[in-house]
């Protein structure tokens, strides 16, 4: 049997299946957070960096923003720093803002940079530090006792939070043939160095350039209704509603909550996809959608 990815006209088809999503999308700005297992193996990221160069190339304005968990455990686990997590945060002190701030804006993005560029591309990898692209303060979380329901104050160090975006900068970008890729790294008032989720930096740029689409690429196919079956659109206050009911649970929870915060951002569709799928951006853009679209109420 002849292989159809050679058929001529099986390409020419998809191809013309494609153009209403071409320009439904021409001339609009796409935030893409990258991260999970997707980033680590060679092929994935591969066809990552060769759909984002397309995006470009297609007249979007894509803009990456990268996380990198793994790579700083690893960094600190050879360095012999020890490092603990609350809700799913990393407890980052004064050694260790130093090692993730070298991983994430030093080895990751350059290589991240590097992976779009010979793609084909021309990305330029920036730090949310560089111009004050992302201001932020320490994150405060508090903890109830579950016996004493007495709340304290939990000390994640320089864990922070963004307070505002310079979208300028990303304009800037936007009127060139420059990809730009940025590291979740943030920029107190005093100069200070944070650490910020990924998902929380993707989210917060993300609306502060009200993106025509949020993508953010995960480790499942999407939000799973009771029977593991995946749900394929929410509005904003129907994700809310599973995450009281408990159907959202877990680590879903705050990636629901940056999602309808961009949305309610000026984002106006924030989508959760597993980037472990081959061609995720493109099929989610350019077909019937690959995992979860997250938008405002009628």
């Amino acid at each position: 049997m002849a292989d159809p990815s050679n058929d001529p006209g099986a390409k020419a088809a998809t191809l013309a299946a494609a153009l209403p999503y071409f320009r439904r999308y021409h001339g609009t700005t796409i935030v893409v957070k990258y991260g999970g297992h997707a980033m680590g193996e060679t092929h994935l990221a591969e066809m990552f960096a060769e759909d984002i160069v397309l995006l470009k190339q297609v007249g979007m304005n894509p803009i990456v923003v990268h996380g990198g968990g793994p790579q700083i455990g690893e960094m600190l686990q050879r360095l012999k720093i020890k490092s603990s997590f609350v809700d799913g945060l990393r407890v980052t002190d004064a050694a260790t803002v130093e090692i993730v701030e070298m991983v994430l804006s030093g080895s990751i993005n350059k290589e991240l940079v590097s992976a779009i560029n010979k793609a084909g591309g021309n990305a330029v990898g920036i730090s949310g530090k560089d111009a004050n692209l992302i201001r932020a303060r320490k994150l405060e979380r508090t903890h109830r006792d579950p016996d004493s329901h007495i709340e304290r104050v939990l000390d994640l160090g320089f864990v922070g939070e963004p307070t505002g975006v310079n979208a300028n900068v990303l304009e800037l970008f936007r009127n060139s043939d420059i990809i730009p890729v940025i590291a979740p790294i943030g920029v107190g008032d005093d100069g200070q160095t944070f650490n910020i989720n990924a998902d929380t930096a993707a989210g917060a740029v993300a609306a502060a350039v009200r993106a025509k689409r949020f993508l953010l690429l995960t480790d499942v196919a999407g939000v799973l209704d009771r029977q593991k079956n995946l749900i394929h659109q929410l509005t904003t206050r129907e994700a809310e509603a599973l995450v009281a009911d408990g159907t959202i649970s877990g680590g879903m929870i705050p990636k629901i909550e940056t999602c309808v915060a961009a949305v309610m951002g000026g984002v106006e569709a924030a989508v959760i996809i597993d980037g472990r799928t081959p061609r995720a951006i493109l099929l989610e853009l350019f077909a019937e959608g690959a995992g979860t679209l997250i938008h405002r109420p009628a």
